[in-house]
């Protein structure tokens, strides 16, 4: 890991965005239609919209780390 947080903190929310997309898929792919409803499969919309909010997940940690990586640039120039 990295010792600086925000940079830390962009790959976290990247990671678990993936992994939520991961099971997002796996879920959709094991879906027989849109109308199974039984306790053990979820109906093929609750993943289509983690989908979105997972995809959000990762373009967060994405802003964050280009943040911090103009962040440490900027200190890199003051510096030389």
């Amino acid at each position: 890991m990295s010792t600086i947080p925000a940079f830390d903190s962009g790959l976290q929310s990247i990671q678990k965005g993936m992994n939520g997309l991961k099971k997002n898929a796996f879920e959709i792919a094991n879906t027989k239609n849109g109308l199974t409803q039984t306790p053990e499969i979820k109906p093929l919309t609750e993943p289509l919209i983690e989908i979105k909010m997972n995809t959000l997940q990762v373009e967060m940690g994405v802003k964050v780390l280009q943040a911090s990586s103009g962040m440490m640039g900027s200190l890199l120039d003051i510096k030389v």
